[in-house]
C-alpha cells in the first residue's frame, strides 16, 4: 500500500467549541423541519449520553464528575429522569430526599427538586442541554410490571405545570415524554394522560418547551404521535435486543413524513450491554454501537444518543445492577465508544473537514452503486445540499463504486477513521468519468471507514 500521510486531531477540548460553551441559548427547530439550531443560529447536533437515574443515584460531587467527562467527550446533551420507577414507592436521592413526598405527584418534595435546579445550572455552565424526562412512564403506563398508579390526566397536568413554571427560565433543558413505554396498546390508550403532561409544560414555560416522545425499544415517537403537532421532535429507540437493526431505514422513513420534524435515535444499543438483556448472548461492544451511530446520522438523524450500560443506572458497589452490568460506571465512563461518539460529533459539526454541516447535510443512498449491503455490512451515504462535499459510511473495509457525477470536476479524497478520530489524506481526482472504485486504508469487519468526497477548492 502507498504511504500516505495522516492528520491527527487537535485536542478535543480545544476545538469542540460548542462543549466548551455555556449552553445560554435556547434550541430551535430549524427552517426546513429537519435539524437543531440555537437561538443564535448556530447549528446544533445533538450527540447525548444517557444519565438516566443520575438524579437519584449521585451526590453533588459525582455529578460534577460525570457531567464534566461528557463535557471532555464532546457530549451536549444529557439524557435525565425527574421521577424513577424501579422503587415502590420511589426511593430518596444520595441526601435522603425523596422526589414526591407520600409518592403524590401534587406534592413534589423541594430538597429533591433543589439538587436538580443545582444539576441543571452546572450543566448550563459546562455548555450542556438537559433532556429531561418528567417521569419514566412505569409511574404512569401498565405495560411492564406493576403500575404504581400515580398519575391521572389531572394530576398529570399539574406536575408538568409545576416542572415548567420551575425550569421555565433554564434555556439548556429539552423535555422527554415517555420514559421507555408505548403511548398505547391493544388494550389501552395513555396519550391523553400524556397530552395533559405535555400542556402543562407548555403552559409553565409560556410556550418555550421543545418536546419529544422517548418510546418503548424497536419504536418510534411517530407511531403514536405522527397525525398531530403534539411533539416538536421525533425520537426512536432501536434499543438492545437486535444487532444491526435497521435503524437506516426507519431514520429515512421518519425524515420524509410531514410536517418535516427532527428525528433522532435516543436509545440505540448501549455499550457494554447483554445482547437481548442476556449476558450468555455476549455484549454490544463499541464497533457494534459505532455502526448504528454512524448509519442513523448519514439516513438523515439530526442527532444520535451514546450509552453505556453500567453508566445509565449508574452502577456501583453501593446499588442493585440492573440486566447484568460488568463493570461500576466510573470505569465505565472511559470505554471507547464514548470517546468514538464525540469524534462522529466532530466530524459532523465541521470540525474535521469542511463542506459537512448540521444544516446542509442530506441522506445521499444514490451515491453507492456496488452492493449497498444489508445488516451488518449495510454502507450509509450522506452529501451536502450544495453538492460540495459527500461522506460515505463503510461498516466494513472494502472496496466500494461511487457515483460521483454530482461533484465539481476536481475532487480531493480522505478516509475519515471512526475508531479513533484520524484523518488520512487520500488523492486528488479530476473526474473523467460518473463512477470511481474506492478502497480504504484497511479491510474487513471491525475496520470500519468513513470515505469523504470534497470540491477540491474547499480547504
Amino acid at each position: 500500500m502507498k504511504k500516505i500521510s495522516v492528520i491527527v486531531f487537535l485536542m478535543f477540548c480545544l476545538t469542540y467549541c460548542s462543549a466548551q460553551q455555556r449552553a445560554d441559548f435556547r434550541l430551535k427547530i430549524s427552517s426546513d423541519g429537519h435539524s437543531f439550531q440555537n437561538e443564535n443560529g448556530d447549528p446544533f447536533f445533538w450527540l447525548g449520553d444517557t444519565g438516566w437515574q443520575m438524579l437519584a443515584r449521585l451526590d453533588k460531587n459525582e455529578l460534577e464528575q460525570y457531567l464534566e467527562n461528557r463535557r471532555q467527550k464532546g457530549f451536549n446533551v444529557i439524557q435525565v429522569v425527574a421521577l424513577d420507577d424501579s422503587t415502590d414507592p420511589i426511593g430518596p436521592n444520595r441526601y435522603g430526599d425523596k422526589p414526591l413526598i407520600d409518592n403524590d405527584p401534587d406534592r413534589p418534595n423541594e430538597k429533591y427538586f433543589s439538587v436538580l435546579d443545582w444539576t441543571l445550572k452546572l450543566a448550563r455552565k459546562k455548555g450542556l442541554y438537559i433532556g429531561l424526562l418528567p417521569t419514566w412512564a412505569g409511574n404512569v403506563v401498565k405495560h411492564w410490571g406493576t403500575p404504581k398508579a400515580m398519575f391521572n390526566e389531572k394530576n398529570a397536568y399539574r406536575y408538568g405545570l409545576y416542572l415548567g413554571k420551575r425550569y421555565k427560565d433554564y434555556p439548556n433543558v429539552i423535555w422527554i415524554t415517555g420514559g421507555d413505554r408505548p403511548a398505547f396498546s391493544s388494550t389501552a390508550d395513555w396519550r391523553p394522560l400524556w397530552r395533559a403532561m405535555i400542556n402543562g409544560i407548555r403552559e409553565g414555560t409560556e410556550g418555550r418547551a421543545l418536546i419529544t416522545y422517548h418510546p418503548a425499544g424497536e419504536s418510534s415517537s411517530t407511531v403514536f404521535w405522527k397525525d398531530e403537532s403534539t411533539l416538536d421532535f421525533n425520537m426512536m429507540q432501536s434499543g438492545h435486543r437486535i444487532p444491526d437493526l435497521p435503524v437506516w431505514s426507519w431514520v429515512e422513513r421518519d425524515f420524509n413524513l410531514k410536517p418535516a420534524k427532527p428525528i433522532l435515535d435516543g436509545e440505540p444499543n448501549y455499550e457494554d450491554h447483554p445482547v437481548n438483556w442476556k449476558k450468555e448472548n455476549g455484549y454490544f461492544d463499541a464497533y457494534e454501537v459505532r455502526k448504528q451511530l454512524y448509519r442513523s446520522i448519514f439516513s438523515g438523524a439530526a442527532g444520535v444518543t451514546y450509552g453505556h450500560h453500567a453508566v445509565w443506572q449508574f452502577y456501583s458497589a453501593r446499588e442493585q445492577p440492573i440486566a447484568f452490568p460488568d463493570r461500576y460506571w466510573q470505569e465505565a465512563l472511559g470505554r471507547p465508544g464514548a470517546f468514538q461518539a464525540g469524534y462522529l460529533a466532530k466530524l459532523i459539526s465541521g470540525r474535521v473537514i469542511a463542506g459537512i454541516y448540521q444544516t446542509t447535510r442530506i441522506s445521499a443512498q444514490d451515491m453507492i452503486k456496488d452492493g449497498q449491503g444489508t445488516g451488518g455490512a449495510y454502507i450509509a451515504a450522506c452529501r451536502d445540499k450544495q453538492n460540495l462535499s459527500g461522506m460515505v459510511y463503510l461498516p466494513i473495509g472494502r472496496k466500494i463504486e461511487i457515483d460521483i457525477s454530482w461533484l465539481y470536476p476536481e475532487i480531493k479524497t480522505a478516509w475519515f477513521n471512526p475508531r479513533n478520530g484520524v484523518l488520512v489524506k487520500g488523492s486528488r481526482i479530476t473526474r473523467t468519468k460518473p463512477t470511481y472504485s474506492f478502497e480504504p486504508p484497511t479491510l474487513g469487519v471491525g475496520n470500519d471507514w468513513v470515505l469523504i468526497l470534497q470540491n477540491a477548492a474547499l480547504r
